[in-house]
């Protein structure tokens, strides 16, 4: 199953740490939901960016289109999270990227993300140019050939 493979560490070359906060939990104990698309945008930060600056050309940057995320396992205050991105596939004005969180080892989370490309003036989307695919593929590896 897709699910089980994205599981792995092994299938991930992109990693970002965050540090679990007091205030990420809720009324139960446990690290709160939306925490964990907060470090599902770190990550993609980290694929994405370099330092502060896009990695798309000028006038140009990477949206979220679409988020799927499923929630496999609570977590607890204190830890450190690492999440690992990956690209899963890259289309004429979109690249989408699997990513899964985890803590002490076992993974908690695994998402399906789609991004794409616009213009920053008409806001529309446009493609992808050799030179941008080559700059997020020297970040984020892509997946093996039999897709996560």
């Amino acid at each position: 199953m897709e699910t089980d493979r994205r599981k792995e560490v092994s299938n991930y070359n992109c990693w970002t740490e965050v540090t679990l906060r007091y205030n990420d939990t809720d009324a139960v104990g446990h690290i709160n939901n939306g925490a964990f698309f907060s470090f599902l945008e770190q990550g993609r930060a980290t694929a994405m960016f370099n330092g502060t600056a896009p990695i798309s050309e000028p006038g140009t940057m990477f949206v979220i289109a679409s988020v799927k995320l499923d929630f496999l396992a609570e977590m607890n205050f204190p830890g450190l999270v690492r999440i690992g991105t990956v690209i899963k596939s890259f289309g004429r004005t979109s690249v989408t990227l699997n990513q899964a969180i985890f803590l002490d080892g076992t993974c908690r989370g695994v998402s399906e993300e789609v991004m794409v490309l616009i213009d920053l003036v008409s806001r529309k989307p446009i493609v992808i140019t050799d030179e941008t695919r080559k700059k997020i593929e020297s970040r984020v590896m892509p997946a093996f050939s039999d897709s996560i």
